[in-house]
């Protein structure tokens, strides 16, 4: 038991450390209209300064899913902290729209292996019964982080400014990385993991295992599925969600924030209530697939009838945010899947998702450019609200494509359950 509760506390750590990633990586919905004002920007530009820090943070995800199982989460996790808060620090003294692309981008570099780096952890010292547990509430804190980059947010940067709250959040990441390193160990040392977290692979066995999750078709189509769903969901909350609602509802951005900040609690639950729920009932690729449905429904409501009373854009939003937990169960399938290499298969799984989350921003964006009317308001551009039906069209036709991936991998994962139940009867 002492060796579990040992477990919990480091990973709790752990999880204050991938508080910030989402904390920082949301934090361009509530500044959007001081970050536009301050650069200028477009919307397409105020996409691509919110994807910058998704760019390189999709695609590291592979390697640094080699790079946790090679060294273990305790060094990877702390040296990523410290260079998300460079980043961030770079972001806050930003004068000009290239110098703050190229903080958020620094971020999204040392964010990229946290993510990746607590599962491998979670691999090390939990039954593999808990894990999908263990990724909820992981997810859980990535949630809280959301919910400080909304009303908490607009709060501070109210009261101080957007730069040194931004100063002061690096600050904190780098407070962080010193205890993780102090306090965090990689496994229990009496216990046999998966794959060696320590440095004992060798770099031929890990790229052979990256080959080996490459070739999964399973692999690109929770990939696919969590590339729409991710990518979607974070576009609509992390950065469009606020000006949606400040524009089309007339609301304040303190109010639009409060909204926002209803998604993630829902993503703040829905982590950990569905992975437990899929620990519970053993069924994987259920959930993923009844998730991806209320995703679906979610966001028609906001296509269908554009502006929907803000209550029920709250509902929505916290609906589809809830229901990404359960599309994380593709974790669990792709570590169960891939057990001697955990940490290139959800690396890849993962990596594919935040793709999204750096592609549907600007592809956003330059839609609600075509819509502009023309006017500027607290220094930010306002677009129509048939701009935005459009838009979340955008998210409803990806929720139909993720829909048809997530029935997919269920169709090959109960067919490939079945074969294996008759050929143990044989």
């Amino acid at each position: 038991m002492a060796g579990i509760d040992r477990g919990h506390a480091m990973w709790l750590v752990l999880a204050c450390g991938f508080l910030f990633v989402n904390f920082f990586r949301n934090s361009t919905a509530v500044l959007a209209g001081d970050l536009a004002a301050v650069f200028d920007a477009t919307a397409a530009e105020l996409g691509l300064l919110h994807s910058s820090f998704f760019y390189i943070y999709a695609a590291a995800q592979l390697p640094a899913g080699l790079v946790a199982d090679r060294y273990g989460p305790r060094r990877v996790v702390a040296g990523g902290l410290v260079g998300m808060a460079v980043g961030v620090a770079v972001f806050a003294a930003s004068g000009s729209l290239a110098v703050g692309f190229l903080g958020r981008a620094l971020a999204g570099l040392g964010g990229s292996v946290i993510y990746v780096a607590v599962l491998r952890f979670c691999a090390n010292w939990f039954a593999s019964d808990e894990f999908a547990t263990m990724t909820g509430f992981t997810i859980a804190a990535a949630g809280m982080g959301g919910i400080l980059a909304t009303t908490p947010l607009a709060i501070a940067s109210d009261a101080a400014g957007w730069r040194p709250v931004m100063f002061g959040s690096a600050a904190a990441m780098g407070v962080v990385a010193v205890g993780v390193y102090a306090a965090v160990r990689d496994r229990p040392d009496d216990a046999r993991v998966e794959a060696a977290a320590d440095g004992s692979q060798s770099l031929g066995d890990v790229i052979a295992g990256a080959r080996r999750v490459l070739s999964d078709l399973e692999t690109w189509l929770m990939g696919i599925m969590l590339f729409l769903v991710i990518g979607l969901n974070f576009t609509v909350v992390g950065l469009w969600g606020v000006p949606y609602m400040v524009h089309v509802h007339d609301v304040s951005v303190a109010t639009a924030a409060t909204t926002v900040l209803a998604a993630n609690v829902g993503f703040a639950l829905g982590s950990p209530v569905l992975g437990a729920l899929s620990d519970r009932l053993g069924r994987r690729t259920e959930v993923i697939l009844a998730s991806c449905l209320v995703f679906l429904a979610s966001y028609a409501v906001v296509f269908l009838t554009v502006a929907p009373p803000l209550v029920v854009v709250g509902a929505v939003l916290f609906v589809a945010m809830f229901v990404t937990g359960g599309t994380a169960v593709s974790y669990t399938v792709a570590k169960e899947r891939h057990l001697d290499d955990s940490g290139a298969a959800t690396g890849t799984v993962n990596g594919l998702g935040y793709l999204g989350a750096a592609v549907f921003p600007a592809v956003m964006g330059l839609v609600l450019d075509a819509y502009w009317t023309g006017e500027v308001i607290d220094g930010a551009r306002a677009y129509t609200p048939a701009g935005y039906r459009v838009a979340f069209g955008v998210v409803t036709l990806g929720g139909v494509v993720a829909v048809g991936c997530a029935l997919a991998l269920h169709v090959r994962e109960r067919r490939r359950t079945n074969a294996e139940a008759a050929a143990g009867a044989d």
